[in-house]
């Protein structure tokens, strides 16, 4: 199954759940493109976890293309939609820049949201391409993430470095990096704690971890990724504003597409914070968790 289908499979809940409440894409582009389809299309966005301001801004760029392009027909109003959708989807770099040898990626992000499996199934892909890939066990706080994390290393087939419950986060990254160059790792991804994100103790020690890094591998490409549950709607776009204020985030991984999740909430956070959405989740196997395509998933979002 492609990203297309999957995408599709994973936003049916999603429509079923914005056509119950309001109206359906369907409906809305079986109609006339008339002032009530205008107002009604800003409706279902917002629906759709987009939020107001974007959905507003969607839904005017629509109406000004439509009258600049001479739009007619309904389906010329859904490509005209999906394009504009296209553009707001695409910020920054959505590639992985992860080409030094070492390289690192950081993944953060609060507890629940999937940052364990995240890191597993990314794993997967990067080996997949062909890259060696180390585990780095820096959620030291529950002795349950680096237990969780090692499941996954022995399931991808890829090494892991961990110390004990309690131990220092930075001294954790401080060995893998120290086992990255006696390996010839190229990539080192390392988990993080996920306690709240206005916690001032975390970003303390996100940054002390980035200081490992900077010392230890100066000049190495580095993403910081920030993994949100779609699920959360709005306040997945509040918790990805604080971690990108205090972390720097370089990219999204927004998990948990395939469940009750509003697609909009995707096209909130690419317009808001300026970040690409890097991958994004669509179930719970291995191979579902998919690099992000921001025309086809406007294609079947709307």
């Amino acid at each position: 199954m492609g990203f297309l289908d999957k995408i599709k499979a994973g936003l049916t809940r999603t429509k079923e759940n914005i056509s119950s409440i309001g109206h359906s894409f369907d409906q809305l582009f079986a109609g006339e493109l008339d002032d009530d389809f205008y107002d009604e299309l800003e409706e279902t966005l917002i629906l759709s976890d987009m939020g107001a301001q974007t959905a507003m801004k969607a839904a005017e760029e629509l109406r000004r293309r439509v009258k600049s392009q001479r739009l007619k027909s309904a389906e010329e109003g859904r490509a005209c939609l999906r394009e504009i959708l296209t553009e707001f989807l695409t910020v920054g770099d959505g590639a992985l820049k992860l080409d030094s040898k070492p390289s690192v990626a950081l993944f953060i992000g609060v507890n629940g949201v999937g940052k364990t499996t995240t890191i597993g199934k990314l794993s997967a892909y990067l080996k997949g391409e062909g890259k060696r890939v180390l585990m780095a066990a820096a959620d030291t706080f529950r002795a349950a993430a680096a237990d969780q994390l090692e499941i996954w290393s022995e399931r991808c087939g890829v090494d892991i470095v961990r110390q004990h419950e309690g131990a220092d986060p930075a001294a954790v990254v401080f060995d893998a990096l120290s086992a990255a160059r006696a390996r010839g790792t190229d990539v080192v991804l390392v988990d993080t704690a996920g306690r709240l994100h206005n916690k001032q103790n975390l970003m303390s020690e996100l940054n002390k971890i980035s200081r490992i890094l900077d010392r230890e591998l100066p000049g190495a490409d580095r993403e910081t990724l920030l993994v949100l549950d779609a699920t959360t709607g709005q306040n997945g776009l509040i918790q990805a504003k604080q971690f990108q204020q205090a972390a720097g985030v370089t990219g999204i991984v927004l998990t948990k597409l395939d469940g009750s999740a509003k697609g909009g909430i995707v096209i909130a956070i690419a317009q808001e914070l300026g970040v690409p959405v890097k991958f994004i989740g669509v179930g719970e196997g291995i191979d579902d968790l998919m690099p992000f395509d921001p025309a086809e998933f406007a294609k079947a979002f709307v």
